[in-house]
């Protein structure tokens, strides 16, 4: 295991929540948290998974704890964050994670339960999860959050619509909160990923490559060869720049959105017209 102990990115001693950690991003940040000592509640809605990785961590000496939690629902969130006082008497991080992508499609195409669904998990779990560590981050008078946001939430790109509103909201929703905890020394930041191939964006990549009548892997090469820096990311990349949020290193930083995605700043490919016109209206 890496030894961190000598870096300003240690977080010996502090307690960490991270909400969708049983895979991709939220798996990578849980373990780069706790290689840097800290002790990490990792969440998600995913039983058997979220189990699983967990024990493998702990096996590699990581002080990684398993908590099941949906982040739609409030009571299951309110009482998650009254096991983890419960237990370690202090909360020093939240990482807000766990999100659901969307099916791609057009606005006009857009279900209600598919925009609900989306919003639900994405904005109003990392809502939840925000408002339930409010009150204990401002008895301590420290603490950082942290939430996942996206270059989508930044620079829309079309056909996910419900996925570039929540995550739009999230990054409202961190600044909101910079400004309402900073008197407590509680500091909010965001981080915009770009792309990053875990199993999310593989679905995505799947669906957009269906859009434009290619193959999944020339979908996957034009994306890389549309951001700057020549590739995709990787989770651990994204997981560094969390550590760094979440460390003294980011003492004076505050309500910011830190994007890390090899300088891409969105996707503005426009999808072209259709063969035939939408046949069902939603509100005739």
């Amino acid at each position: 295991m890496d030894n961190y102990g000598t870096s300003s990115y240690n977080l010996d001693g502090l307690v960490g929540l991270v909400t969708g950690a049983a895979q991709g991003l939220g798996l990578g940040i849980s373990k780069e948290l706790a290689k840097r000592n800290a002790c990490v509640v990792m969440t998600d809605v995913q039983e058997k998974k979220l189990r699983e990785v967990v024990s493998r961590l702990q096996d590699d000496g990581l002080n990684v704890q398993s908590l099941i939690l949906d982040v739609s629902d409030s009571s299951q969130v309110n009482n998650a964050f009254r096991e983890v006082m419960s237990q370690h008497q202090q909360l020093d991080i939240l990482v807000n994670n766990a999100g659901l992508g969307q099916t791609v499609m057009s606005v006009g195409e857009l279900s209600d339960e598919e925009w609900n669904k989306v919003l639900t998990v994405t904005l109003t779990g990392t809502f939840y999860c925000c408002r339930a560590a409010v009150p204990i981050l401002e008895r301590q008078g420290s603490g950082v959050i942290v939430n996942l946001a996206s270059v989508a939430g930044q620079s829309p790109a079309a056909l996910v619509a419900a996925y570039n509103v929540a995550k739009a909201g999230v990054i409202s929703l961190t600044k909101t909160l910079a400004l309402e905890l900073a008197a407590y020394g509680v500091r909010v930041n965001a981080v915009s990923p770009g792309p990053i191939y875990t199993d999310f964006n593989k679905k995505v990549m799947a669906e957009r490559a269906q859009t434009l009548n290619i193959s999944e892997e020339e979908m996957i090469s034009r994306v890389g060869k549309s951001i700057p820096l020549g590739r995709w990311g990787e989770p651990k990349e994204i997981a560094e720049a969390v550590a760094f949020l979440c460390s003294p290193s980011s003492a004076w930083i505050t309500g910011e959105v830190l994007r890390v995605s090899g300088r891409l700043e969105g996707v503005s490919a426009t999808p072209p017209r259709r063969s035939e016109p939408l046949k069902k209206l939603i509100n005739p």
